[in-house]
């Protein structure tokens, strides 16, 4: 019938965030409701996408999310002057007890985002590299269905009409196939980007490690804060290239649909639909190709740059001992992740 596994805590731990953050940002008295209706629209959502098959598991479990939610939402509210002020805490004595190696500290994080830098760089070049690449093949691979369809456009109407579904389901499974591709191409380089961020940090941690006798459990966390704000960059970038890969599909489907529309009016009057859309097929795909390489083909850049303003984040709080507002939001979200993996694992799905 189902696991825990067809629910990933992360998601249904993002769902609780973006509630519990944007309840913060408003009047309570006005908001609540509000979102309590959108938490619920976004649980049920994800848990009908996840748990299709388990129907009466997933209507038990979001029943028993929401209230969890709210409850969780209302008692981090209550901790949160607690979280702020053991954070600052935490990083006075680190910062203090760093002290007497501060210059040797400071030296070796800019070493490590030097390092970061030289390393990023190639793989941001791959990135741009893949992105015209794919973007060039996808256009080599769709430009023979313009010139096709204006050779069709020299056939009697008839046999234009028969022939046009045919080529346009053609048209949609180049298009498919080839934003898969597009994927395909671009996920190594993802990957190896995410794998720089690890290398980065246990170097990092290394270059400490001489550092840190004393301080051990303090820097510990806040390398494994910057850990998390990396990976989690890694993931964004991830997913923005995902994005960009399905915009790209969704700019090029009505191009299909188009025909196929055309398709099913009278023979008489096909031709002269037909022959705008047969000069601009190329144009448009031209388009729609070149904005997708000029969104996604600077991702490696953007994302290298982030991670080195993470690194100088870092190393001014190890300076100056100050928290930031990041430092309470991203242990406030821990927190949230932690307790709803733990919620989870207690709601067992029904056994068949």
């Amino acid at each position: 019938a189902g696991s825990r596994a067809d629910v990933n805590p992360d998601e249904v731990a993002s769902v609780i965030w973006k509630y519990f953050t944007e309840l913060g940002s408003n009047a309570k008295d006005t908001a609540d409701q509000l979102h309590q209706s959108e938490l619920s629209k976004q649980l049920n959502t994800l848990l009908k996408s996840n748990l299709q098959s388990v129907s009466a598991y997933a209507e038990d479990l979001q029943q028993r999310l929401e209230p969890f939610a709210v409850e969780l939402q209302a008692r981090l509210a209550q901790d949160s002057q607690r979280l702020k002020e053991q954070i600052r805490r935490e990083l006075q004595e680190l910062q203090a007890k760093l002290a007497p190696y501060a210059d040797q500290v400071h030296q070796q994080i800019g070493t490590n985002i030097r390092e970061l830098q030289a390393r990023m760089g190639p793989y941001a070049e791959e990135l741009r590299s893949q992105v015209d690449r794919s973007a060039g093949e996808l256009r080599r691979a769709l430009e023979p269905y313009a010139a096709e369809l204006r050779e069709r456009l020299q056939d009697n109407a008839e046999s234009v009409q028969a022939s046009l579904s045919p080529y346009a389901e053609r048209l949609q499974q180049q298009i498919d196939g080839g934003v898969e591709g597009v994927k395909q191409r671009l996920s190594p380089v993802a990957d190896e980007l995410k794998a720089q961020v690890e290398r980065s940090v246990a170097e990092l941690r290394r270059g400490l490690s001489p550092y840190a006798q004393e301080v051990r459990d303090g820097l510990e966390r806040q390398l494994q804060s910057l850990s998390a704000q990396m990976e989690r960059a890694a993931e964004e970038l991830r997913a923005r290239l995902a994005a960009s890969s399905e915009e790209l599909r969704a700019q090029l489907s009505p191009l299909a649909r188009e025909l196929r529309e055309a398709a099913s009016g009278d023979a008489e009057s096909l031709r002269q639909r037909l022959q705008p859309l047969a000069q601009q097929l190329e144009q448009r795909l031209g388009q729609s190709l070149e904005t997708f390489r000029q969104q996604a083909a600077p991702f490696g850049e953007t994302f290298g740059q982030q991670l080195v303003q993470r690194l100088e984040e870092m190393r001014g709080k190890l300076d100056s001992g100050a928290a930031g507002v990041e430092d309470h939001l991203e242990l406030l979200e821990k927190e949230v992740r932690d307790k709803v993996a733990a919620f989870l694992s207690t709601a067992a799905p029904p056994q068949n």
